[in-house]
């Protein structure tokens, strides 16, 4: 049985990925590594500023590694199995929506 510890970072692991824009950050670290000007041009509406914020929250939570090279800094993914939490929320909001269609929920 899991301690009460397993729980608490769980849920810090949980809030880090509570915010729209960290989602569509490790979206977009699942397909390939990326520095801050990088993501800055993916990312419509977020400066630099909030980019670094985001990241920061990310690597506390031990999603995301950065690798130094030069002046810039490389982020992406420390584990793999995110993507598998990814598709199981996509499932949970698919099911949720053919329910509502049909009048279940």
């Amino acid at each position: 049985m899991a301690t009460k510890k397993i729980y608490e970072a769980r849920a810090e692991v949980a809030k880090a990925l509570s915010h729209p824009l960290r989602l569509e950050i490790v979206d977009l670290l699942q397909k390939e590594e990326f520095c801050v000007c990088e993501l800055e041009e993916e990312l419509e509406n977020a400066s630099q500023s909030v980019i670094s914020r985001h990241l920061s929250v990310l690597k506390q939570a031990g999603l995301i590694e950065v690798r130094k090279d030069g002046l810039n800094n490389y982020y992406s993914l420390r584990v793999p199995c995110v993507k598998g939490f990814f598709g199981c929320l996509d499932q949970v909001l698919e099911k949720d929506l053919e329910e509502k269609q049909k009048g279940l929920i």
